[in-house]
């Protein structure tokens, strides 16, 4: 890998089709990208079961990390926006010390990196736009307001059978469809929707920044491995 400005690591649900063609996309050249598959039971992208599924995935995320730091990665991202509504704030803040201080290398989740990104912008009030259920899209409310970013309106997608196979338009039209004028942004919840493709020209249309987990993600690997962020054409976060 010699000569390469930075390696990223990225920790996937087993069955995602959709995360690693969207961060090969956004990585900028000389940033090579790596992912490695979380040990999880059952079929990723479903909603039934996803609470089984996320807990044998953090049973097991110590093995996980250990085999993609052997690439020796700047930083490995937990590329699952719902381990952090199941896991809350603190449990969270936690784990993620505990993985940096035993492997040595930054260590950040993608609702982590939305919440790094929202106060880079100096916003605190968000439309909320998910692929989940009812009950994990409120879970991803209340972690918000854990960090006092106020959701002014919030919703989800209806009959999803699976979030890895959802188009990007469905994710641009949740987009529109949550955004008011009291929102200062609009979050786009769910690293398996495909969002990278949609999140500039939504920005655009909406008039105000938009912000993936996706998007949110890449960008703080990129600036914790001291590459500048700036990638255009991804919205203003990346801009």
């Amino acid at each position: 890998m010699v000569g390469w400005r930075a390696k990223l690591g990225f920790l996937v649900p087993a069955g995602t089709p959709t995360v690693e063609p969207e961060m090969f996309e956004m990585a900028p050249k000389g940033v090579s990208v790596h992912f490695g598959r979380m040990i999880s039971r059952g079929a990723d992208g479903t909603l039934n079961g996803i609470e089984a599924r996320i807990a044998t995935q953090i049973e097991h995320l110590d093995e996980s990390v250990e085999m993609l730091s052997m690439i020796k990665p700047e930083v490995i991202a937990l590329a699952h926006t719902a381990t952090s509504y199941y896991l809350g704030r603190q449990k969270e803040a936690d784990l993620t010390k505990r993985l940096e201080d035993r492997f040595g290398l930054h260590f950040i989740t993608a609702f982590g990196s939305v919440i790094t990104a929202l106060n880079e912008l100096g916003i605190t009030k968000v439309a909320l736009g998910t692929p989940y259920d009812e009950n994990l899209t409120m879970q991803g409310k209340q972690n918000l307001e854990s960090y006092g970013i106020e959701v002014v309106k919030f919703d989800w997608l209806r009959n999803v059978r699976s979030i890895f196979e959802e188009p990007p338009n469905r994710a641009y039209r949740l987009g529109k469809s949550v955004d008011v004028p009291g929102a200062q942004a609009v979050f786009l919840s769910g690293v398996g929707m495909p969002t990278v493709s949609i999140v500039g020209a939504l920005e655009q249309d909406l008039g105000k920044p938009v912000i993936s987990s996706s998007s949110a993600m890449m960008w703080n690997a990129l600036r914790l491995a001291g590459v500048s962020p700036v990638l255009p054409g991804y919205g203003s976060l990346l801009a």
